[in-house]
């Protein structure tokens, strides 16, 4: 779901409103653009002054993420070890440390399908999206023989990084779920006597005692949705490949790769994922579970308390998953939207 349908007081409503239409609960909202998406906290029930503030401190530490993690800023940790780490060790603090393992994880998790080393592929699509044309399997071949995180060595004592093959590693996949966990952290410290929900890109985190809604959209019908899930509180993450699908020889793809063939993953339009908290071990990154497939992203999900989830396939059709001690209920869209 893209935020941009989001933004503003009435489209606001128009997605996290239940079915009949009530007035819209006083509350702070301040927007940006991070990560290059829209970024959104908003604060119910909260004086200006004091939702000004959260929305300051957690618009401020998003920002930190993004430019420390960042693949293109010349001056983060990210673009120093894709400098200096093949063929020498490099020196990493705690905070990258846990990101690079977690991504690891999740590549032997997904057996290579989620591979922060992709960078190789990236600049086929973009060109195929752009002449729209197919990039020829030769280039696919040879990009794909430089990619692979397990060329990616981990001395978690010394806490350094070395690189087997000249690989570029990019955890911008993971950044936004960092962001709601540093976020979280935050409200948890902060203790604020509001309900507070925040959205960046398609992923939502709410804190506060209420039912909440996140709109699922239709892929081919603008403004739209299929359905909603409603929760009680928790955490949604959202992988869209038909919000940024690129039409290529006539047909459409996603913009999400699968980094075992090199090509976008097929039949797939959207994975919305519901988590009740952000603990570890309880929580995944969309993307990872998209890659995966709808059957074996549905069976981990079977294994982690509370989850729920709707993937839409490539034609738009939802399948939903509930775990059976979830609290999230999902609610078929009736009638018009």
């Amino acid at each position: 779901m893209k935020m941009k349908r989001i933004t503003g007081a009435v489209l606001l409503l128009a997605v996290f409103a239940s079915g009949c239409k009530k007035p819209e609960e006083p509350a702070y909202t301040q927007k940006t653009f991070i990560m290059s998406v829209p970024a959104l906290v908003k604060v119910y029930g909260a004086p200006e002054a004091a939702g000004k503030a959260l929305a300051g401190e957690i618009f401020a530490e998003w920002e930190r993420v993004s430019s420390e993690f960042s693949y293109s800023d010349p001056y983060s940790l990210t673009t120093l070890v894709n400098k200096k780490a093949y063929g020498e060790w490099v020196k990493v603090d705690d905070e990258f440390l846990r990101l690079l393992i977690l991504s690891l994880d999740y590549y032997r998790l997904t057996g290579g399908a989620f591979d922060i080393t992709f960078a190789p592929l990236w600049p086929l699509w973009k060109e195929a999206a752009s002449t729209r044309v197919m990039p020829a399997k030769a280039e696919i071949q040879k990009a794909l023989a430089n990619i692979g995180s397990d060329a990616i060595q981990v001395d978690v004592v010394r806490k350094l990084v070395r690189f087997t093959k000249p690989v570029q590693i990019n955890m911008g996949g993971l950044l936004r779920g960092y962001c709601f966990e540093r976020a979280q952290k935050i409200l948890l410290e902060r203790r604020p006597p509001y309900a507070v929900e925040l959205h960046l890109g398609g992923n939502m985190l709410v804190y506060g005692d209420r039912t909440w809604e996140y709109g699922v959209m239709d892929p081919f019908k603008a403004g739209k949705r299929k359905g909603s899930l409603r929760f009680s509180g928790g955490i949604i993450m959202s992988s869209s490949g038909r919000d940024s699908f690129v039409e290529i020889e006539g047909k459409l793809y996603s913009h999400i790769l699968n980094l075992k063939t090199g090509y976008p993953i097929e039949n797939f339009s959207n994975l919305t994922v519901y988590f009740p908290a952000l603990d570890n071990g309880n929580s995944m990154a969309s993307a990872a579970l998209a890659v995966m497939g709808r059957e074996n992203a549905f069976k981990l999900l079977a294994s982690m308390p509370g989850a729920a989830a709707v993937w839409l396939d490539g034609y738009g059709e939802p399948y939903v998953f509930t775990n059976a001690a979830s609290k999230a209920a999902w609610e078929p869209q009736k009638g018009l939207f």
